[in-house]
Parts: C-alpha cells; structure tokens; sequence
C-alpha cells in the first residue's frame, strides 16, 4: 500500500513580469510553471488545483466569504519514514487532544510548579495602607 503526503500552496494571483511575456495570461503561465517546476524538482507531484471558500474578517465585526484558489502536491512516503500513522479515528484524536497542550511532549518544565486548584490562603499584605501618597 503506497502512503502519500500533501502539500497544499496558494496559487499565484498574479503574473510575474519577465523580458519577452506579452499579456497577463502569458505571465500568469510562467508565474505557475515556475512554482510547478520548483516543487517537482523537490519530488512533489502535482494533483489539481482547488477553489475553496473561505471566511474572512471585514471590519471591525464583519465577515465575508470568499474563495481561495490553491494548489496540490503529492509524493510517495517511504515506509517507515517520518512519523507512523494512527490506527484508528480514537487514536488521531487522542493525538490531536494531546497536541493541544501547552507542553506537549515535553512535560512540565523543572522548576514549575503544578498549577493545580486556586489556593485559598490569602495573598501578602502590604506594609502600608494603600491610598493617596502623603507626605510624612
């Protein structure tokens, strides 16, 4: 059974301006050759190219959708490399649940101390009443 990885990039949304291109379609062309041949020379095929929507902020509290254009990649994994796949749906999101902590993997560091249930003893007093500065 072949395992494959994914590389999703945007494509590009304009043309790249070169000696000897005639017209936006001519740039455009060489724009996404040039992104086509740097993937394929790092061992990506290409797959398609998606149009998917997207949410966007407009304003202060407004959205708009809009669509994302992008491209995809593929290329064979060799078995055994990088990280072994889950088996199940309960083990991906075992994993992903471990993913969301703030020391995953790593534990807590030394020195840190549990950060537990509140304690219930009351802070430090100051010396002082607080209040205006006055001179005495």
């Amino acid at each position: 059974m072949s395992v494959y990885e994914y590389r999703v990039l945007p494509a590009p949304e304009r043309g790249k301006r070169v000696k000897g291109t005639n017209g936006a379609a001519d740039r455009f062309a060489l724009a996404l050759t040039e992104i086509l041949n740097a993937m394929a020379a790092e061992g990506w095929e290409y797959q398609r190219a998606e149009s998917l929507p997207c949410s966007e902020r407009k304003g202060l509290t407004g959205r708009i959708e809009v669509t994302q254009n992008l491209l995809v990649f593929r290329r064979a994994r060799m078995p055994g490399e990088g990280r072994a796949l889950p088996d199940s749906p309960e083990a991906i999101a075992a994993a992903a649940a471990a993913s969301l902590s703030p020391f995953a993997g790593r534990g807590v560091p030394p020195g840190v101390p549990s950060l537990g249930a509140p304690s219930r003893a009351p802070g430090p007093r100051p010396g002082r009443p607080l209040g205006p500065a006055r001179d005495d």
